[in-house]
């Protein structure tokens, strides 16, 4: 096998070192579903799951991710941190079941004389006994060299001296971490270069944090230079600015170096979700390979190349993780980016109504409002004064919320012919008035879907007259469902993205049969006009 083509190991530590952000902590049934995500599915090496002797959640987090390791003979890719401490943490991780540990010694000479008060003799004696200990209790072990890239850079000859005097005491990896984040790809392809070739017979791991930005550089620095293995997690996680992203390191070593590596992309973006989820750290929408907008083209010119030959292509394509290519509206839109949409919706326009709707959008875009597929067909129904998607019409609303008191609403609801009353309470107006609406739904055999997540947004700088744009999540039978609602009220605004909900969900329910029907009897049928729904 040549060296371009060799594999790198990947060790991701999302569930150890992930847990050092500030605020992130994984309750125990969080921590074996991430385990088992981060092996069976996205397919990661190895993972680094908690550190030893912090409490008895975790020693319980371990023994469920060993058991389950075990059954599928993946426990001996299963690692705990562990420290010199006199066996004690050796101790902790054989009684939870734990097959390796990562052990930590200091890297550095400032670390060793100014943590622990120690010549090198006296830690490497230190060390040499934990080692001996761990194996005795018949686990494997790893060491992590802590503060390495500054104990590299300061003293080597210390670095050399610590690796030279464990070289015979049976350690797989020994783990270089730039604990600091302080390294450049340069220094790091020369540091690991360096200790790849004075000890041929040890495998290197390396280990990035993101201080400055380049961990995923460094990443690959280190790949170049012979390390046999790289460290990350999941949504770059970590204390300070966080370790190297999982997503990030995998598709350039694959593309970038040509490395082999045993990653299933297609699982990237869900993995990245639960990580949000359990964690509380949102992403951000650009954040590569797993952001929310980075398969979105917004000019007009790349969706007209996309449509001529996929000009604006790559090898990062989303059907590679699962997911797919979006074309945003909004100022910037071009009549290839209205076509894109139109053709995911499976609407047909003429040219003159697409002509019409695409300077709408641009209106709206031009005027800071967000566009999504979803709303397109609300915004064809303003353009063409249709009358489709009306199935559902908010008559009149009247919300009441007093301090002290549950909120309350009166609501009149047009569904099809036939017009509704409702009263309804709860816990501010939007629970109100959403306790008032499900009454009338359920008169039609529907009942409310699930809200997974709820947004409200005021431009900068706006003033108290402000649009407010509001976004919320549903969880359908069909999936997840993200409409909006624009009004200078936010509780009116949330009003108006959930009637544009119920008038999708009615269309679903009412039309797409029949079109489905129509369709099977026909190769072509006339042009779709657009539903329409009116939202006070």
């Amino acid at each position: 096998m040549s060296e371009a083509a060799r594999y790198v190991r990947i060790m991701d530590t999302t569930l150890r070192d992930g847990e050092q952000t500030q605020g992130v902590s994984f309750s125990p049934d969080e921590k074996v579903n991430l385990a088992k995500t981060l092996l069976e599915q996205v397919c990661v090496d190895r993972i680094e799951v908690a550190s030893a002797r912090v409490s008895s959640g975790e020693a319980s987090a371990v023994s469920q991710i060993v058991a389950w390791a075990e059954e599928r003979n993946l426990a001996e890719r299963v690692e705990i941190l562990g420290f010199v401490d006199g066996g004690r943490s050796v101790d902790w991780i054989a009684g939870a079941g734990g097959r390796v540990i990562n052990l930590l010694a200091k890297g550095s000479e400032k670390h060793c004389r100014g943590q622990l008060g120690k010549t090198l003799e006296q830690h490497l004696a230190d060390v040499r006994e934990t080692v001996a200990h761990a194996q005795a209790r018949g686990l494997a072990v790893n060491l992590y060299l802590e503060d390495w890239s500054n104990g590299y850079r300061d003293n080597p000859d210390y670095v050399f001296g610590l690796v030279e005097g464990l070289a015979d005491t049976g350690i797989g990896h020994y783990m270089l971490p730039d604990t600091l984040g302080v390294m450049t790809p340069e220094r790091v392809f020369a540091a690991v270069s360096d200790m790849v070739q004075r000890f041929p017979g040890l495998q290197f791991d390396f280990h990035p944090h993101n201080d400055y930005g380049l961990a995923t550089a460094n990443v690959l620095a280190a790949a170049q230079a012979g390390a046999a293995a790289v460290h990350c997690t999941i949504n770059c996680l970590g204390e300070r600015a966080g370790n190297a992203s999982l997503a990030e390191v995998a598709v350039n070593l694959r593309d970038q170096l040509g490395v082999e590596i045993g990653i299933d992309e297609s699982h990237l973006a869900r993995a990245s979700e639960l990580v949000e989820y359990f964690s509380g750290k949102r992403i951000a929408d650009n954040a590569p390979i797993v952001g929310a907008d980075v398969f979105t083209q917004t000019a007009g010119i790349h969706a007209d190349g996309d449509k001529k030959g996929s000009l604006y292509h790559s090898r990062l394509s989303p059907e590679r993780f699962a997911r797919r290519r979006k074309y945003a509206l909004g100022k910037l839109a071009g009549k290839a980016s209205l076509a894109k949409n139109l053709e995911r919706l499976d609407i047909e326009l003429s040219e003159e109504n697409q002509r019409k709707v695409l300077q709408r959008v641009v209106e709206l875009g031009d005027s800071k409002k967000t566009i999504t597929t979803e709303d397109l067909p609300f915004i064809i129904a303003e353009v063409l004064e249709s009358k489709d998607y009306d199935h559902v019409e908010l008559l009149a609303c009247n919300l009441s919320s007093s301090l002290g008191l549950d909120s309350t609403a009166s609501i009149k609801v047009r569904v099809g012919e036939q017009a509704h009353t409702a009263v309804g309470s709860g816990n501010g107006g939007y629970d109100a008035f959403t306790s008032a609406l499900a009454k009338v739904v359920k008169k039609q055999g529907l009942v409310l879907p699930q809200l997974t997540d709820f947004e409200v947004r005021i431009p900068k700088g706006g003033r108290t007259d402000a649009l407010t744009e509001c976004s919320i999540t549903w969880q359908t039978d069909e999936g997840e469902l993200r409409t909006r609602g624009v009004h200078a009220n936010q509780v009116f605004a949330a009003v108006g993205a959930t009637v544009r909900m119920l008038n999708i969900l009615m269309h679903r329910r009412l039309v797409e049969p029949k079109e489905a029907t129509s369709a099977s009897a026909s190769t072509s049928g006339p042009e779709l006009e657009p539903m329409r729904v009116a939202a006070s």
